[in-house]
């Protein structure tokens, strides 16, 4: 099996690592998927701070969603999943976690 060194894979990658690690800080902290995944719902600046508090690695993880365009900031300036997080987000956990009930 040829292991895909390119650097497109090696994004993807790290999105994963992020997401994934963001899935974990979200429950950890009393929130479900569907905070990030819902384009009109989101983290506050406040729940983003808390965040990045509690762990070292968020600030970096937040750095490499909104730079590779996997999050962006909404109009009610909330941290949301843009179209391709919650494609990666639906690829890692499954058709409930990014999608609305």
């Amino acid at each position: 099996m040829m292991i895909d060194a390119s650097p497109l894979a090696g994004m993807q990658r790290s999105l994963r690592q992020c997401l994934s690690h963001m899935a974990a800080l979200l429950y950890h902290h009393g929130h479900v998927l569907e905070t990030v995944s819902i384009p009109h719902r989101g983290l506050d600046r406040q729940d983003v701070a808390h965040l990045s508090r509690s762990s070292s690695e968020w600030q970096t993880c937040e750095k490499v969603l909104v730079n590779s365009e996997a999050a962006s900031w909404n109009e009610h300036n909330r941290l949301v999943l843009t179209p391709l997080g919650r494609e990666l987000l639906f690829d890692m956990f499954g058709e409930g976690a990014a999608d609305c009930a």
